[in-house]
């Protein structure tokens, strides 16, 4: 099973239905822990959030135990992210997929309204929605933003995707829920006999009770002035884990993201996690 996330800004499985607050990156402890991240690239300098403390935790321990030292970044998309983690990367050798292995186990989704995927942003990759409808993250696999800047407008349309797709994830867990089963037999039914009209009264009857109390999501001023400025990847706001930033050296992973890549958008030549080392 493979640690994936979206690169599009079709959101067709991956994100969380969410509440935005004022809740913002200013708000993280000026005694946050940081680490020093050498790569083959250079270096760079990363806070790591006490408001997900189980990821940040993680994290550490695995830099203890100096885990992610000759960890390659296996992945790597221009203007989206470049991903490491998974323990085959180390091994040169390896001939199978990497990103479908991680260390340790999965840890529970820690997503805190306000720590959103501005450029830089260090986030936990994790298995799409289908398999982990919990969103839970991997206990090693990570990726860092680069993304790229999106206008005003583009957010709108943005948002409007992920409120469909928060709705459809709402009406696919409703329906699934063994307690609701007559609703999803009228369901079926109507599938197999075609019965288009009556399946749009069906669906209807769920929205009606699972939207409810549901809060149409929105982009806050901060992430819309954030990510008109500085960039980011907004399509994956609330449906993964950011648990902490690069502070220092983003040059390096605009470094990491310009490098040519091959099948599956591994690079061509490893690019190489030296040591992490808590600062």
């Amino acid at each position: 099973m493979k640690y994936v996330l979206k690169n599009k800004i079709s959101i067709s499985l991956i994100l969380l239905v969410g509440l935005i607050s004022v809740f913002s990156f200013n708000t993280t402890s000026k005694n946050s822990t940081h680490v020093i991240m050498e790569t083959s690239s250079g270096k760079m300098v990363i806070k790591l959030y006490d408001e997900t403390p189980i990821h940040r935790d993680n994290f550490l321990k695995l830099v203890k135990s100096e885990f992610y030292n000759g960890v390659t970044f296996h992945r790597v998309i221009k203007d989206f992210m470049a991903q490491a983690g998974d323990p085959n990367s180390r091994n040169p050798e390896f001939s199978g997929a990497l990103g479908q292995n991680s260390e340790g186990e999965t840890l529970p989704a820690e997503i805190v309204d306000g720590l959103f995927h501005k450029k830089g942003a260090l986030a936990a990759a994790r298995m799409g929605d289908q398999v982990n409808p919990e969103k839970r993250s991997s206990g090693s696999q990570f990726y860092i933003v680069q993304g790229k800047k999106y206008t005003r407008n583009q957010l709108t349309q943005m948002e409007m995707r992920i409120n469909q797709q928060n709705e459809n994830n709402l009406v696919g867990g409703f329906l699934r829920d063994p307690s609701n089963i007559n609703y999803m037999n009228r369901v079926r039914v109507c599938q197999q006999k075609g019965w288009m009209d009556s399946l749009n009264i069906v669906i209807d009857e769920v929205k009606q009770l699972v939207l409810a109390d549901a809060t149409p999501y929105s982009f806050s001023e901060q992430q819309i002035s954030t990510y008109e400025k500085e960039g980011g990847t907004p399509f994956l706001d609330n449906g993964y884990t950011v648990f902490g930033e690069v502070v220092s050296g983003l040059e390096v992973i605009d470094a990491i993201c310009a490098v040519p890549t091959e099948s599956g958008d591994k690079p061509k030549d490893p690019v190489t996690i030296l040591s992490v080392k808590i600062k």
